[in-house]
């Protein structure tokens, strides 16, 4: 399974990798413009990520710019809807427009709000459709 992580703040993106590492391989963005150039080499090398977690408020390209950027993206690939990367927004918003914008403009899969927590994480990608590989109990519930 491929992670990447997108999130200006350095321990909003450590926690959530320390979530999700034990399921997979993780990488990191900090900016939309990171996220956009990763998804882009990520398909080019024939590896894409299986899911992306977006923070929303960032600088240089937000995470509503970059996931349109990436959907555009798998839309010139000619990757069919249903094959598209599933995407969780993150925000420490509960914003009743950028929930609008990221469903519908940007066609996120999930809207989660911080405090991100372990099990919500795993429980979301779960409802997703994502089989996660188990992996022993690490008692630890470190949230955002």
């Amino acid at each position: 399974m491929r992670f990447l992580v997108v999130d200006d703040d350095f321990q909003s993106r450590t926690i959530v990798q320390r979530h999700l590492y034990p399921h997979g391989f993780v990488d990191v963005a900090t900016d939309g413009e990171e996220a956009v150039e990763a998804f882009r080499l990520a398909l080019l090398e024939g590896e894409p990520y299986d899911l992306i977690t977006l923070d929303i408020l960032m600088p240089n390209k937000d995470g509503q710019e970059a996931l349109r950027e990436i959907r555009e993206i798998e839309k010139e690939q000619g990757i069919p809807e249903d094959k598209a990367v599933k995407v969780i927004m993150i925000s420490g918003l509960e914003d009743s427009k950028e929930v609008h914008d990221a469903f519908f403009l940007g066609k996120a899969t999930s809207y989660i709000v911080k405090p991100i927590h372990h099990k919500v994480l795993l429980d979301e990608i779960a409802s997703l459709g994502l089989t996660l590989p188990e992996v022993s109990s690490r008692g630890e519930d470190v949230s955002l």
